[in-house]
């Protein structure tokens, strides 16, 4: 099943819904007792009586969590509800031991709601629609995904299988349970099959995972769990008044498994429909190791889980005043940070982007610019505005991170301000940030106390250039003959003439000045 994901969307119609399940990190206790939040404990060590599904426990819900999930519906323009209820899912399986799960029932704490994801044009060019799309800044597609509900739900125990490959039950002789995990807050972003490729539905959980680290909800770590994704796809002509027979993949748990997995998903519905033969609904496992999914049970019914209120936890009541507060403790998402960066300090959009969408990132960028320079300005050395090196700032932090530790701001903005008064070269910027990083010595007086600063001098730069040209007759000659690569030659002569102190891009232009001079 080779086919481009581009051809086959030229005859079928993809719809793809996400459920992304989060856990509330930010928070300490578990949803529904006063059991710590813990990730790495000893098995069965954050337990009670509430978490283990004991007779005569009785729950009480947390306004912590309630709260972290109306401040996120918010967040992505939803409706915040203003009466929900707990409900009572069954199921029968060891990770549950009070065998139910507490979730929310029809109306949950928040409903509706949508995001816009930006798409590339590459993205956007396996859907035949992308014409149709709204036209992004940068070239690409701009796409709209409603969101339908988000609601909070008690997370299950974990089970570790021992024997089987990768960890899986598959081949396992017995399996442990920790359930540590039981209980921990987890929120649930349900999405509508408005995705139509494997990539689309990609981004949309990279959008998704940024404006949650924003708010500070969870630290939403696809390697540990604490965001996992639920995809469901199925096909259907195009414009077919109906959606196909759709199949869901549970627990993907990587950007990667989701997209392979989504695409693998594709294809094999797609050659079941062109061969004539039908798709079963079914609940399906992503294999990484053989890239394939394969079947795991008849995808489960709405009355298979008996689902009725929890008549155990009142239902929840978030008041208009809560509301507005929760709206006013918004922080700035990444989009409107990103376009902040754009338009007021003139980064470009790729740069701004990638700040933007890391808060770490962005902290250490805002706080570089905020840092005041050791060195009082003069008259004759003015102080550089921040504006002016926005622009070199983020390029050190995007591109120039330490191959260990990490840099203060003080230091980020040292070094941007060496590179922008070209007192030192890019190269050896990664150089001088490797070593003062572990120490947090500033880069500027680790410059001068060894000899790095770069000689920009046009009067003593020149002298060197008139120098090394009166011995370069033969690359002087290629020079005038076309041959413009002797320039890099001539700028190594002067940089060797100089002790390597003189400032290449000065050369570079002062070379050129003069062989073009003498060519007149």
């Amino acid at each position: 099943m080779s086919e481009r994901i581009q051809d086959i969307l030229s005859r079928w119609q993809a719809s793809i819904g996400l459920e992304v399940h989060v856990e509330l990190t930010s928070l300490e206790t578990k949803l529904l007792c006063g059991c710590t939040l813990s990730r790495n404990a000893e098995p069965n060590t954050h337990v009670c009586p509430v978490c283990l599904g004991l007779p005569g426990a009785l729950p009480v819900a947390n306004r912590e969590a309630v709260l972290a999930v109306a401040r996120t519906g918010l967040a992505l323009g939803c409706a915040v509800e203003r009466r929900s209820t707990f409900w009572r899912k069954h199921y029968f399986y060891p990770d549950m031991a009070k065998n139910f799960q507490t979730t929310q029932g029809p109306v949950a704490i928040c409903m509706g709601g949508s995001v816009e994801v930006e798409l590339d044009a590459e993205t956007a060019r396996e859907r035949p629609d992308a014409p149709t799309l709204r036209p992004a800044p940068d070239g690409g597609y701009v796409t709209r995904i409603r969101i339908r509900r988000i609601h909070l739900e008690e997370d299950a125990a974990k089970m570790v299988h021992v024997g089987g490959a990768e960890g899986r039950i598959a081949g396992a002789t017995h399996s442990l349970i920790d359930y540590n995990r039981a209980g921990t807050p987890l929120m649930e972003l349900v999405c509508e099959p408005d995705l139509r490729t494997p990539a689309e539905a990609r981004r949309l959980v990279e959008h998704l995972r940024q404006t949650l680290l924003a708010l500070g909800v969870s630290d939403c770590s696809l390697e540990a769990g604490s965001l996992r994704v639920d995809a469901n796809v199925s096909l259907a002509r195009a414009h077919a008044p109906e959606l196909g027979t759709k199949c869901e993949m549970k627990n993907l748990n990587s950007l990667k498994s989701l997209h392979d997995a989504l695409a693998f998903e594709v294809r094999r519905q797609a050659a079941l429909l062109d061969a004539g033969k039908a798709v079963r609904q079914q609940t399906r496992h992503w294999e990484p190791t053989s890239r394939r999914t394969i079947a795991l049970r008849t995808k489960e019914a709405f009355d298979d889980y008996r689902l009725f209120p929890d008549p155990d936890l009142p239902p929840i009541l978030i008041s208009d005043d809560v509301v507005e507060r929760l709206r006013a403790s918004l922080p700035e998402l990444p989009a409107e940070k990103s376009a902040r960066y754009v338009s007021q300090l003139g980064l470009r959009r790729r740069e701004a982007r990638m700040i933007a969408a890391d808060p770490a990132l962005a902290s250490l960028f805002e706080a570089a610019l905020a840092v005041t320079p050791e060195t009082p300005a003069t008259p004759e050395a003015p102080a550089t505005p921040a504006r002016d090196l926005a622009t070199t700032v983020a390029n050190v932090i995007v591109n120039l991170r330490p191959a260990h530790g990490c840099l203060a701001a003080a230091q980020v903005r040292s070094i941007a301000q060496l590179l922008h008064d070209e007192a030192l070269t890019f190269a050896q910027a990664r150089d001088v940030i490797d070593a003062v990083a572990p120490t947090g010595e500033d880069p500027a007086r680790y410059v001068d106390a060894h000899g790095l600063r770069q000689n920009s001098d046009r009067e003593e730069l020149a002298s060197v250039v008139d120098d090394v040209l009166a011995r370069s007759e033969d690359q002087v000659a290629q020079y005038r003959a076309g041959n413009t690569k002797v320039v890099g030659h001539l700028i190594g002569q002067c940089m060797r003439e100089a002790g390597a102190a003189g400032n290449p891009k000065l050369f570079s232009a002062l070379l050129r000045e003069r062989l073009d001079a003498q060519g007149a």
